[in-house]
């Protein structure tokens, strides 16, 4: 399998750690209780500390399907491929306007595709991951040639599942399960997979389902489907809910495994592409396994983009010359779940 082309389109609103702490001054005046300047000097001292800068949102009339469309016309065209030539459409990722049917038709239907294979994969923060996996599997049937991986991780709408109700700060105590909402940015990536011969690409995961209850999005009668857990809904049904800080600290054991168990050697590999989940965390991770000088970065600009995490730092490396025809590259992601991967190919 080799990945021909990855692309990714970010909206057009600039939205910076001042603003973010503008939009939760504004929203939490009449509710908070406590010291709001203190617990606003927090969030933006906890942003800084991650590496946080700014992160893009969609402006007033800007659509996901537009971000996508524009990624995905990128990557064919990079690939030299048109829209027929395309037999396998997965959508992936947490943003999706769909429950039935999978957003992979919808996506279809959007591009123009001729009639290709179309299915959803969502795994969190997982999920791009996964459906590389999956694609490669698929290409072994001698089925498909030409697969189309594409996500929009756009979730800051107003009236969803994060904004503004988790600007709305209670007290400062609140942080522990909403501070990961303030890092979020949005993108749409589209990714162009073939089934030509090339270098195998190798991918090993692990699952922690006992902390699973550290990042959820929750739905009416989620409790009938779930052990029960005072971290589920803290936030409120429907809503975001994420203890970031601790499923840093206890995923860390699990990702150096998951990373240690892959059969490359670092001084073969070009790039690093994590999770954008903080730019601090996962530079020390990268120092603490050989590769803090490959790893490229985008959550200081985007901010946290979801599964939309890897491609976009696969395609910003590509348009800085950081990632070349013939280097080793390789992806190490952290998500909800929890989970924990990670895999090596060639470009």
């Amino acid at each position: 399998m080799r990945l021909r082309s990855a692309a990714a389109a970010l909206p057009s609103r600039t939205v910076t750690n001042a603003d973010i702490t503008d939009l939760i001054a504004t929203h939490s005046a009449d509710s908070f209780t406590g010291d709001l300047d203190d617990a606003l000097r927090k969030v933006d001292y906890y942003l800084r500390y991650a590496g946080s800068a700014s992160r893009q949102w969609l402006d007033q009339g800007e659509r996901p399907i537009e971000l996508l469309r524009d990624a995905a016309n990128s990557a064919l065209e990079r690939a030299q491929l048109r829209p027929r030539d395309i037999d396998l459409l997965i959508y992936t990722g947490i943003g999706r306007g769909f429950i039935e049917p999978g957003g992979a038709y919808h996506t279809a239907a959007a591009l123009g595709l001729d009639n290709p294979h179309c299915f959803d994969i969502l795994d969190a923060c997982m999920s791009w991951t996964r459906a590389v996996q999956v694609t490669e599997s698929l290409f072994r049937t001698g089925e498909f040639r030409n697969a189309l991986i594409v996500n929009a991780e756009c979730n800051l709408r107003w009236g969803g599942v994060v904004f503004p109700h988790l600007f709305r700060m209670p007290r400062l105590e609140a942080l522990e399960s909403t501070f990961p909402a303030y890092t979020l940015g949005e993108a749409a990536t589209a990714t162009v997979l073939t089934a030509e011969d090339n270098e195998p690409w190798e991918f090993r995961f692990a699952s922690r389902p006992d902390l699973a209850a550290l990042c959820n999005v929750t739905l009416d009668g989620y409790e009938g489907y779930c052990e029960p857990s005072n971290k589920l809904a803290a936030n409120g049904v429907g809503f975001f809910t994420s203890y970031g800080f601790e499923m840093h600290e206890m995923g860390a054991a699990d990702a150096l495994g998951v990373f240690d168990r892959l059969e490359v050697r670092t001084d073969e590999v070009s790039t690093l592409f994590t999770h954008a989940s903080s730019k601090r965390y996962w530079q020390g991770m990268a120092d603490k396994v050989g590769l803090g000088d490959a790893v490229h970065h985008v959550y200081d600009r985007t901010g946290n983009i979801v599964s939309a995490s890897v491609p976009t730092a696969i395609a910003s490396a590509i348009e800085q010359d950081r990632l070349r025809p013939g280097d080793r590259a390789v992806g190490w992601v952290g998500s909800a779940g929890m989970s924990f991967g990670a895999f090596s190919f060639v470009f």
